[in-house]
């Protein structure tokens, strides 16, 4: 995720060292820098112009406090102003009104509003427990109806179904009617993806807009637009009351420079970002946390919260009390890990929050590569007898061949994951001994970027 402004930008503050003030001078070169990496990274020429025209303001004469290098300094200054740019806080979803609150959906085609209507349903449902129905006004694409429906059943939400020979302004008025006999809490009305240049299509939204007055009017921007962004979010912003942005396929290897634009040109908040494919895969959009991403700070604060999201306290809890005593740490204490860390979206989504030296590690691994290797090592522990998961020590040969040929493996995949589970059990005798210093002592080359 917006991995190429973060290198450039890193080279950038690498390059102030040695200077006891922040000085016009040895700004101007830094500021080019940093304008050059976000032109690079596609942000909007307006955007750059003030965040460039903010930092310099507060920068110049900013004292260097003695443990900081110049570069640091400036980076505070950059990180300021960034969250500025995109936003100060998280706005949620405001459903502060008489049910249904209504949320309308608007935007290109392909920008992905169909999937995003079952990620914050999904979303809604699980976390706020609310009652969702969702509709689809799309009557032009083919198939639109079917996959709004397919979506509504993997999210677990009501679906109000249409018909292509329907007006789309009649079909989001019966389904506002319906979810008020139902006391549905929350209604998602889907429209058909529209270009900013057709009139009629326009004319449609702004219509669809009059006749349901949704409390939200979500405009959902593919994140890999670039530069077209700002045109098209410019256009729906003065045909519609736009009161928020999400932002898709945040997880891509695109330049990303919409996340800093949008914000600025419609002055809109943006809301949520999808970074991932799946119904689980949507953030809640934090500029603060963003700008630390974009600097190479990490997102240490986002790993929190998913690993709550994810973990099992109990078990946790259980898990530790287990190492504290001295029982020793068996193969089923390591497939639980497994299965915990595949909750909280994987291994590269964990390395994607952390630092920049960690996240080197994650773009080093094959996309959705760790996903199947875990899915591996749980079947080849599935294929042990329990006695066999608690006492590792047994595993021979011919009981290693027994166990490759249920998990469908090779023998030398099974002694592989074998010798991965010892190094593992060394950690946790670290941890349980000295604690986390000790621990990450022991760590120490066991990842690229870690010295």
């Amino acid at each position: 995720m917006l991995d190429n402004l973060t290198q450039r930008l890193a080279r950038v503050m690498k390059t102030l060292r040695g200077e006891a003030r922040l000085t016009e001078d040895n700004i101007a070169d830094a500021l080019r820098e940093v304008r050059l990496a976000l032109l690079e990274a596609d942000v909007a020429l307006p955007a750059i112009k003030a965040l460039i025209a903010a930092v310099k303001e507060k920068a110049v004469g900013e004292e260097v406090i003695g443990s900081l290098n110049p570069g640091q300094a400036l980076v505070g200054v950059v990180h300021r102003e960034l969250t500025q740019l995109m936003g100060e806080a998280h706005n949620g979803l405001n459903l502060a009104t008489q049910p249904p609150a209504i949320v309308l959906m608007a935007g290109l085609q392909g920008a992905g509003k169909t999937t995003t209507v079952g990620k914050l349903a999904k979303m809604l449902r699980e976390i706020q427990k609310k009652k969702v129905l969702v509709v689809s006004c799309d009557v032009y694409r083919p198939a639109a109806i079917e996959q709004l429906k397919t979506v509504a059943e993997q999210a677990g939400v009501d679906f109000f179904p249409s018909l292509t020979t329907d007006k789309p302004v009649d079909i989001a008025r019966k389904a506002v009617d319906w979810a008020k006999r139902h006391y549905h809490d929350v209604l998602f009305v889907d429209t058909a993806g529209r270009l900013a240049i057709d009139e009629a299509m326009m004319k449609e939204i702004a219509e669809l807009h009059a006749a349901v007055d949704p409390i939200e009017t979500l405009f959902v921007v593919d994140a890999m637009l670039g530069q077209d962004a700002i045109n098209t979010a410019k256009a729906f912003s003065d045909a519609l009351p736009l009161t928020g942005i999400i932002l898709t396929k945040l997880d891509g290897d695109a330049r990303g420079g919409a996340a800093l634009s949008v914000r600025h040109v419609t002055g809109k908040p943006i809301k949520y970002a999808g970074v991932g494919e799946k119904l689980t895969g949507i953030e809640a959009f934090h500029p603060e946390r963003m700008a630390s991403r974009i600097l190479g700070m990490g997102d240490v604060l986002s790993l929190i919260e998913d690993a709550k999201k994810g973990i099992d306290e109990q078990q946790a809890v259980e898990f530790a009390k287990k190492l504290k005593s001295g029982k020793s740490f068996d193969l089923n204490d390591f497939k639980n890990q497994m299965s915990q860390m595949r909750k909280m979206g994987g291994i590269t989504s964990m390395l994607d929050k952390l630092p920049a030296q960690f996240a080197q590690a994650a773009s080093q691994m094959q996309g959705g590569a760790e996903d199947k290797a875990v899915r591996r090592i749980e079947g080849i522990i599935n294929s042990m007898t329990p006695l066999e998961r608690s006492k590792p020590e047994l595993l021979k040969a011919s009981r290693k061949r027994r166990i490759a040929t249920g998990a469908g493996v090779q023998v030398q995949e099974v002694n592989r994951l074998l010798k991965q589970f010892e190094q593992t059990q060394k950690m946790m005798k670290q941890f349980s001994k000295g604690g986390i210093t000790k621990l990450m002592r022991g760590m120490k080359g066991m990842l690229p970027g870690m010295r």
